[in-house]
């Protein structure tokens, strides 16, 4: 599979230099043979990526209903196709849905074909477990060393899961913030990790289907360091899930169900 950096010419004050750059490239996302989108991704971790968006997405509900994923790299060296095999009965699910084949970077819903598609409902999270400000703290703090990628090119975005007390358990990197955390969740299913326990950290704002996502698989509280958006806001209150914005060492702003922060621990 092809490198997630490389190295180009850049000038900086007249000097001649080399960088590392972030590799991004179009990966074509099909089901038993079927294509249904192209993203655009880091190309790693890519199984993962295609686990957690199958089921953030609504093309399967549980885990056992993907079989076998296939990566190959497409005769250009330059795009990668993923054939993931699903039960029969979420394909027919799925033959009745229609996406525009497209996906950009920054968007998590391009291509969706209707609001009703786009605008899912989700389930209500699982009670989980209060979290303290220190593990919240321990948590972003532990971030940045689970960011390689990033570190070499500034470039990409971190979906992380962290215990109850903070510790960073499984990272992953993308170029779109949503598939970060597609990836993570793709992660966090093939491990079989109990969702109620912990909470999800983001290096980005927390828009719409970030929430969507995390809520979908039960996910009790999302720490983002950015802003959130008003639907964000929203969707989180209906869910149940604790959301956190702007947190940056000891400071945050909890937007939705603050019961799960103990804020005097």
């Amino acid at each position: 599979m092809m490198s997630t950096h490389s190295t180009t010419h850049v000038w900086r004050a007249n000097k001649s230099l080399t960088d590392e750059v972030a590799e991004e490239v179009p990966v074509a996302l099909l089901y038993n043979g079927q294509p249904h989108v192209v993203m655009m991704c880091t190309p790693d971790h890519l199984k993962d990526f295609a686990r957690g968006f199958s089921f953030t997405e609504g093309v399967i509900g549980h885990a056992s209903d993907i079989g076998q994923i296939s990566l190959r790299s497409l005769p250009d060296s330059q795009s990668i196709q993923i054939d993931v095999q699903i039960a029969e009965s979420c394909m027919k699910k799925l033959e009745g849905r229609t996406r525009n084949l497209q996906g950009r970077t920054g968007c998590g819903m391009c291509g969706e074909q209707s609001i009703e598609a786009a605008i899912r409902p989700v389930s209500r999270v699982p009670a989980g477990s209060k979290i303290s400000p220190a593990a919240i703290r321990r948590a972003l703090d532990g971030l940045q060393r689970h960011q390689p990628i990033n570190a070499l090119t500034g470039a990409v975005h971190a979906a992380a899961w962290a215990s109850e007390d903070g510790l960073i358990i499984a990272a992953r990197e993308d170029v779109g913030r949503h598939n970060a955390l597609d990836k993570l969740i793709g992660s966090l299913m093939r491990r079989g990790t109990d969702l109620a326990r912990g909470f999800g950290v983001i290096s980005s704002r927390a828009s719409y289907e970030m929430v969507q996502k995390a809520a979908s698989v039960g996910m009790p509280t999302l720490v983002a360091i950015s802003a959130p958006t008003a639907m964000a806001v929203r969707l989180a209150e209906q869910s149940g899930l604790t959301l956190i914005g702007f947190a940056r060492g000891d400071s945050r702003v909890i937007y939705s169900c603050p019961s799960r922060v103990a804020e005097n621990s």
